[in-house]
Parts: C-alpha cells; structure tokens; sequence
C-alpha cells in the first residue's frame, strides 16, 4: 500500500524559508514516484484545501495559486520516491498544513489522487 509522508514543518517568520519533504513508500515492483505526476496542497484553518502546485512525470510544474509564483518550487529528490517542495519569502498567508497527494499520472487531474499524507504544519509568526 503506497504511503505517504511528510516532513520539514515549523514555526518561521514571515521572510524566511522551509523546505517540506514528502516521502513515498509501499509501490509495487518496479514502480516508483517517478511514474506519477505530485502535488502540494495545503488547507488554512477556516478554508479550503488549494491546490499549491504540481510536479510532473517530467519534472514540470504547474502552479495553481499565483501567490507563491517565484516563492514555492518543486522538484523530485535524488531518491526518486521523494518529493520537496522549497518555500521561500513565507508570509503569514502561507500558514496552512501542507499536503502532498498522487495516484495520477498527470497534473491537472487533483480528484483522481487517491494517495495523501498526513500533513504537516507550516506556521508563519513573527
């Protein structure tokens, strides 16, 4: 069964960075990350989970909400079953628990991930 685990939330003040990793374990045979495009979501208290961006099979990425644009990047780690998303200029804004998801092999298609993390905390204070 394919699991997913985040890490790297904290208490940051606004300016500052995080990197957020998501790791992913349970894949059949030969499968890994590789094969399935991943997005970073995140839910503020009191709102609905967004859409932040999303990595594709091919490393592209498509972002969903303009206001990370040149803040937030993606990109797959090393080990190819890893995932970070890099946060930079935090605002308060940003606040949020912070998800990954997949089970897709597309970007652009969030309803057909079935594969999410727990979340993890990202607090913006100064």
């Amino acid at each position: 069964q394919v699991q997913l685990v985040e890490s790297g939330g904290g208490l940051v003040q606004p300016g500052g960075s995080l990197r957020l990793s998501c790791a992913a374990s349970g894949f059949t045979s030969d499968f890994t990350l590789d094969y399935f495009a991943v997005g970073w979501f995140r839910q503020a208290p009191g709102k609905e989970r967004e859409e932040v961006l999303c990595i594709s099979t091919t490393d592209d990425i498509t972002y969903y909400l303009d206001s990370v644009q040149g803040r937030f990047f993606g990109s797959r780690g090393k080990d190819r079953n890893i995932i970070y998303l890099q946060m930079n200029s935090l605002k308060f804004e940003d606040t949020a628990v912070y998800y990954c998801a997949t089970g897709w092999d597309s970007c652009g298609y969030a309803s057909k991930f079935n594969y999410w993390g727990q979340g993890t905390q990202v607090s913006v204070s100064s």
